[in-house]
């Protein structure tokens, strides 16, 4: 009797065990679905608070999606969306804070390759004076470099590589700006290491061809005339109908009078001519 009564016993905490596994279960799904609703929901409003131009509120709605469900598929896109709200308004700086979070949270998700695109844009987009600071352009530089280097077959790559050429006329520029001022002030080593580093570094930049003819003028004024022809001839090689060529021709030849303006010269004295003909 005893033994029957123990094996009912046994069955009715298996019994009430199964119950209750299955009832925890129940809720458990329940609660997840409603999580998952109440993250679609808060997604939803990002995505209709960024088309209206709230893009603060809608990268609220996007961390606040991502923090209900954490291990979800719509993690990592609602981090990145987060992102994307803040650098569309020009929240540079939360907008660097979140890619570099995302990265970090979510090292092997598919989306890398713009999460680092769209980081490289926020560098290269937050310049605001690349004469006073080159810090946001030089990692911008290295940022499109990662780009090119790691996802070579992207269209992010493609753009990377458009962007770097910016970089360097603009790094170019700067360097221009600076061997002109040095010249002002007869800074003569000074502004000629600045236009060496044009040649050197920036050799595919529109920049190179007065690059070249500052120096002509430089070292001959400075009594180098050997190596101010040496660069005339480099100018004239690459550069031969250019300007600047005829402006370093001018350094050597005093009296030479470029040919095209001297044309364009007489024709403006013909017609002038003719129009004082018409009224006299």
């Amino acid at each position: 009797m005893k033994f029957i009564l123990k094996i009912l016993f046994v069955i009715l905490c298996l019994s009430l065990f199964n119950s209750c596994s299955k009832k925890d279960e129940n809720v458990s799904i329940i609660e997840k679905d409603e999580i998952e609703l109440q993250m679609i929901d808060s997604y939803t409003k990002g995505l209709d608070a960024l088309e209206k131009g709230d893009a603060l509120f809608a990268a609220k709605k996007f961390n606040e999606a991502e923090l209900l469900f954490p291990q979800s598929k719509w993690a990592p896109k609602s981090s990145l969306m987060a992102a994307y709200s803040f650098y569309s308004q020009d929240y540079f700086g939360d907008a660097i804070f979140q890619l570099q979070l995302f990265m970090k949270t979510y090292p092997n998700d598919k989306r890398m390759s713009y999460a680092n695109f769209l980081l490289a844009m926020c560098y290269y987009d937050s310049i605001i004076d690349e004469r006073k600071d080159l810090k946001p352009l030089i990692r911008a530089e290295e940022q499109f470099k990662y780009v090119i280097n790691n996802y070579p077959n992207t269209d992010f790559a493609i753009d990377a590589k458009f962007k770097i050429s910016l970089i360097k006329e603009i790094l170019a520029s700067k360097e221009i700006y600076l061997g002109r001022h040095y010249i002002k002030k007869k800074k003569w080593i000074a502004a000629i290491n600045r236009f060496k580093k044009v040649i050197e570094d920036y050799d595919t930049t529109i920049y190179v061809e007065e690059a070249l003819h500052r120096l002509v003028e430089i070292y001959y004024k400075i009594g180098l005339i050997d190596e101010s022809k040496k660069y005339a001839n480099l100018l004239g090689y690459n550069y031969l109908s250019g300007e600047w060529y005829t402006r370093s021709y001018k350094v050597f030849n005093k009296n030479y009078e470029d040919p095209f303006k001297k044309a364009k010269k007489k024709r403006g004295n013909l017609i002038k001519k003719k129009f004082g003909n018409i009224f006299n």
